[in-house]
């Protein structure tokens, strides 16, 4: 499982680039409200080690220091990511360190964008909803077209409505980043008829600006998961192609 410092990388990432990224949760434990069955950072009972939340004042100067040390190396990057150990709009400053990050990126490396990825349950939150359309890249997950499968995918926390989350998506009004993982499993399958039919139609309720569709890379928790090829996951999003959707396609190692 990984563990992340409070800024770490950069690292290459198969969606952004040359990466450095950002953890607001706590450095030697997991905080997330979603159990995901294919997390890298394992399962959320594995790391309750460490519940402390870093400060905005230390993201800030943590952020401060590795951006001075990339610019003194000559080291370009093209993210700063806000990604980690949980979901990052968990973190109550999530609002302020986006506002000092941007600030920050403006004088460190402004042709850098600004990413955060989440899993999208907390924009309804009026204040993280405006802090995610300030940056560049709002990266907004949906994995599962009904709360049955989001239940066996993500296993989110009590509460969580699919139909809230896209009710909530729909004031970007297309101005974000779509995310979905495409796996299979011995329950579930993201090929399967009713599943891909049933996302399609949330794509095209949302219409973002790009969707990007990506699968498993590194060993999951739960057993039993399995991988899809780049040319798998292609010929099912074709139908969104061919409509005029901008889909951006990861599989292993691409």
């Amino acid at each position: 499982m990984m563990r992340e410092t409070t800024v770490f990388g950069p690292i290459h990432s198969r969606r952004l680039g040359r990466s450095l990224g950002i953890n607001l949760l706590p450095e030697k434990g997991k905080i997330c409200n979603f159990d995901c069955i294919y997390c890298e950072c394992g399962w959320n009972r594995d790391g309750r080690g460490d519940t402390v939340l870093p400060t905005a004042a230390k993201v800030r100067s943590d952020l401060e220091d590795k951006l001075t040390e990339l610019m003194l190396d000559g080291t370009r990057i093209d993210s700063i990511t806000f990604s980690g150990d949980g979901e990052p709009t968990l973190n109550p400053e999530f609002p302020r360190i986006i506002d000092d990050t941007l600030f920050l990126r403006d004088a460190y490396c402004p042709d850098a964008k600004v990413s955060v990825l989440s899993n999208a349950t907390r924009v309804h939150v009026p204040e993280v909803f405006e802090a995610l359309r300030k940056v560049d890249n709002p990266i907004l997950k949906i994995d599962a077209p009904t709360d049955a499968l989001v239940a066996k995918i993500n296993q989110p926390a009590p509460g969580y409505l699919l139909e809230n989350v896209v009710t909530a998506l729909e004031h970007f009004q297309g101005n974000f980043i779509l995310q979905t993982m495409f796996l299979k499993s011995p329950d579930f399958d993201s090929a399967s008829p009713e599943v891909l039919q049933g996302w399609m139609d949330i794509v095209r309720r949302l219409k973002p600006r790009e969707v990007m569709v990506y699968t498993i890379d590194r060993p999951t928790p739960a057993p039993g998961i399995e991988a899809f090829s780049v040319e798998k996951m292609r010929s099912l999003v074709k139908p969104l192609i061919d409509e005029g959707f901008r889909i951006d396609i990861k599989g292993k190692d691409t």
